[in-house]
């Protein structure tokens, strides 16, 4: 079962390194034949084989012999083993299904909002559908319906902290798809108590891994502007992951 997982998470990560580069240039992803970046030359099935066929090729195209950039190897090896810990963390559980939701839907903003400075909607839309699914199944419609109010809740903050910041700063200070994945961060986080306080906590988080990038931003390349979808769904996974230290920590300093 470990081995399938890591399978599975290989040959997604490959289908998502397609979506995250494909859907964002408006090329089709369904009927669309992969190629080589180099030659456009139409890729064979058997150059397709997550993993293997990068090491087979010596990480070079069959046809130009030019190298195909490492990242289609990074991201299939990172996805398998992503998968993999999943299993190993949650087991067969709803949970393991919600954990695989968020992680898929990060490295597709991982890779979409690093390279277009974009969060793509289907892969928002999608993920949602497939979160309130899992998260009936695991708290009940009662508490599915709280979540989604929580979801709401911090969109309509994350919206309102967007007007602030685009009035002090006299331009766009969130991009839209940073607010759209805050809904995502309340139903996730949206059991009753205490989704509303775990998703400000998961923003505020996603401000600290965000900041050492920001200064290198700033101070090496001389940017401005910074991906911060990437850091949101980070933070998400994290808290996902550590949800009891979490909790735990969130009850002891309103105990304090």
């Amino acid at each position: 079962m470990s081995i399938l997982m890591f399978i599975i998470g290989a040959i997604l990560g490959s289908f998502y390194l397609v979506v995250g580069t494909r859907l964002p240039l408006k090329e089709n992803i369904i009927t669309g034949r992969s190629r080589c970046d180099n030659c456009h030359k139409t890729l064979k099935w058997y150059e397709l084989i997550p993993i293997i066929s990068y090491l087979i090729q010596g990480g070079k195209c069959r046809h130009c012999h030019k190298p195909i950039k490492i990242e289609h190897l990074i991201i299939e090896i990172v996805t398998g083993l992503l998968f993999l810990f999943g299993y190993l963390y949650f087991g067969m559980t709803i949970k393991l299904g919600i954990f695989l939701v968020i992680i898929s839907l990060a490295l597709i903003i991982f890779i979409s909002d690093f390279k277009y400075m974009i969060i793509l909607d289907s892969p928002l839309i999608i993920s949602t559908i497939l979160l309130i699914i899992l998260k009936y199944f695991e708290i009940g419609l009662k508490n599915t319906l709280f979540a989604c109010l929580y979801g709401i809740a911090l969109f309509v903050f994350m919206y309102l902290v967007k007007l602030l910041g685009d009035k002090l700063f006299k331009r766009e200070s969130l991009g839209g798809g940073d607010i759209k994945l805050c809904f995502i961060i309340g139903l996730t986080l949206g059991y009753y108590g205490i989704g509303l306080r775990m998703g400000l906590i998961c923003i505020i988080f996603s401000a600290f891994l965000a900041l050492p990038y920001a200064i290198a931003s700033v101070y090496l390349k001389k940017k401005n502007e910074l991906p911060y979808g990437p850091f949101l769904i980070f933070s998400l996974v994290i808290i996902f992951i550590f949800l009891k230290k979490f909790y735990n920590l969130l009850i002891f300093f309103s105990l304090n």
